[in-house]
């Protein structure tokens, strides 16, 4: 049929032509990072055989028969010499799905295994799965730590939207056959749940999320602390708050860790997103911080403010105004690639070095909290710059 060969023509030479395209690094501003022109994966980036039935007969005018919505919040990881990424594809009937990409630069070129990870079920099934942090811990395998969603049994009748949130836990050793253990246990609901690449103290490390609710963290205090014994029944007995939020901060609603730490000769660095509201909803910016090596849940350094915030087309999508992060890479020569997801609805990567990641850090003043302060440090600056141009 006409209709048939013509459309997929066209659909296959497009994508083509999209997921070959050579991405290219914009000028920075602020020194910090550099954004790439183009978002590295999409909902049109998703290969055309998960979305197509391909088949003359049953398809006839070539539509899509299982759509994509959106392609974002991913973790990520160097393997094999490759970037690979854990992605959250949403598809249109609303449930995230993982799927593994990966690419020899980590900037485009982005090639995905032949099909979505079936994760395994435990014996209360998710409906819902997301938001997965890779992490090759030393005791040899990768994990995946991700938010498993589930309805409230104890919702009222006719409430089909209030859920608990726990942290789901995989783990792998070749990115293709995953492992499912057993759900973290936790007194409290559970999203951004990240694992320590290293033991502390002989026990597996875990930065939390604890919060009252799916939404608001509530008395949650920040981003927490935990030990456990194993990851085959991990559960979480004790915690304490790492990184606080603070009223009339970046960070004052809620805020998680986003990827592990990368560990630098004067501490781990951190990547985290920060939540405040606004008149037009929440607003999520991403930001960093340092923990001592020996002691990764004692903070060293905190700069102020936030260290990637929405810009231009990134504002706008299904969740506006959002960027968030679980994955980044180091790789072996110093270069840090930084994915993080705007508005929910696409993937971007930031290039930076763990060098200017160091200078970033432990050269950027703390935020004093208030405007007098805020006013008298930034009249420092101005002032030092003067003497600076009067040498």
């Amino acid at each position: 049929m006409i209709i048939f060969d013509e459309r997929r023509k066209i659909v296959i030479k497009e994508h083509k032509n999209l997921t070959e395209r050579k991405n290219r690094m914009l000028f920075s501003k602020n020194g910090w990072f550099e954004r790439y022109e183009y978002p590295v994966i999409t909902a049109d980036h998703i290969p055309l055989n998960w979305r197509y039935d391909f088949n003359k007969e049953t398809n006839p005018y070539f539509m899509e028969r299982l759509g994509i919505n959106a392609v974002f919040n991913s973790g990520a990881i160097e393997f094999n010499g490759e970037v690979y990424l854990a992605l959250r594809v949403e598809g249109l009937d609303r449930k995230s799905f993982f799927a593994i990409a990966h690419s020899k630069n980590g900037i485009d070129n982005f090639i995905f295994n032949d099909e979505p990870v079936l994760l395994p079920e435990t014996a209360d099934p998710d409906v819902n799965v997301y938001d997965m942090r890779l992490v090759r811990h030393e005791d040899g395998w990768i994990y995946g730590l991700f938010c498993t969603e589930r309805k409230d049994p104890a919702a009222a009748p006719g409430d089909l939207s209030s859920a608990i949130a726990q942290c789901g836990i995989c783990r792998t050793k070749d990115m293709n056959h995953w492992e499912r253990l057993p759900d973290l246990i936790s007194p409290s609901q559970q999203r951004n749940v990240v694992l320590h690449p290293e033991f502390v103290d002989g026990k597996y490390a875990l930065y939390t999320r604890p919060q009252d609710s799916f939404i608001d963290a509530g008395s949650g205090g920040g981003i927490g602390w935990a030990l456990v014994d194993s990851m085959l029944g991990a559960e979480v007995e004790s915690s304490s708050i790492v990184d606080p939020r603070v009223y009339h901060t970046i960070k004052e609603s809620k805020n998680g860790q986003g990827p592990a730490p990368i560990k630098t000769s004067p501490g781990w660095i951190h990547l985290a997103h920060g939540v405040r509201n606004t008149a037009a909803g929440l607003r999520y910016v991403l930001y960093l911080f340092a923990t001592d090596n020996n002691s990764p849940d004692k903070v060293i350094c905190r700069p102020g403010g936030y260290f990637i915030a929405p810009e231009g087309d990134e504002r706008t999508g299904d969740v506006s105004n959002v960027v968030f992060s679980n994955g980044w890479v180091c790789r072996e020569n110093g270069d840090v690639l930084i994915y993080y997801a705007s508005s929910d609805t696409r993937l971007h990567v930031a290039s930076t070095t763990v060098e200017r990641l160091k200078d970033y850090v432990f050269n950027t003043p703390e935020d004093p909290l208030t405007s007098h302060k805020c006013v008298a440090q930034r009249i420092n600056l101005i002032r030092e710059n003067a003497k600076a141009k009067s040498l």
